[in-house]
């Protein structure tokens, strides 16, 4: 699995080699909860201090060095993963469920009520990885479009569906993830009824081309 999850994220990214964390590094987690999650662990042994992955300027993703420093970390019986970057929303793993080779993640915007964003953390992973990138990317459209009902459709015809996506995000967003090829990609978020925006880019400047050709006369500028 961790294979074929590393080969999906890599083109977004435009990286071969990817950095992972060591046993201490991965023991500061151990440390604070006694259990990680299989899929996670192998995660982070493999890839999780690839700095690409995590210098976007979007959103923060909360790595096992941050539970060796501050406070804030330590009053929560979730593991955080992925951190809005205004704090305002949080995603994690219920210290419940960290036992699990492969468990849910959810995200609260008041620390208290929780609510499903993916039904496991691979799933969570990939999403936000793609999501993420869509941030990004050096070539991009740079503008968020409203989409209609009709244009959504036209992307689900047009573009490869990713197959992984986010439930719930801020506000209860959900994010669904188009590519016509494996270096770019296009984030539909449904904000609420009839209620769709677009962001779209590509790792190279031909991808992005090809791809925004295909998305032409598709949405209005925000």
């Amino acid at each position: 699995m961790m294979t074929e999850f590393l080969e999906r994220i890599k083109p977004l990214y435009h990286v071969d080699v990817l950095q992972g964390y060591t046993d201490a590094d991965i023991e500061l987690l151990y440390h604070r909860f006694g259990t990680l999650p299989k899929i996670l662990e192998e995660y982070y042994r493999a890839a999780g201090r690839t700095e690409a992955f995590h210098d976007v300027n979007q959103d923060f993703w909360i790595l096992p060095e941050d539970y060796g420093m501050g406070e804030c970390l330590q009053q929560t019986q979730y593991l955080i993963l992925l951190d809005e970057n205004q704090s305002v929303c949080h995603a994690g793993i219920r210290r419940e469920d960290l036992s699990l080779p492969d468990p849910p993640v959810y995200c609260t915007e008041d620390n208290e009520n929780w609510i499903l964003c993916a039904p496991s953390t691979s799933a969570f992973l990939m999403a936000a990885l793609a999501y993420e990138a869509v941030s990004g990317f050096e070539y991009s459209s740079e503008e968020f479009y409203w989409l209609t009902k009709e244009e959504v459709e036209f992307i689900k015809n047009r573009l490869t569906k990713f197959p992984y996506e986010l439930t719930s995000w801020i506000g209860g967003m959900k994010v669904t993830l188009y590519q016509s090829e494996r270096d770019n990609m296009v984030s539909v978020m449904e904000c609420g009824d009839d209620d769709f925006e677009m962001l779209y880019g590509a790792a190279s400047e031909a991808s992005y081309d090809r791809l925004k050709t295909i998305l032409e006369g598709i949405g209005e500028p925000m």
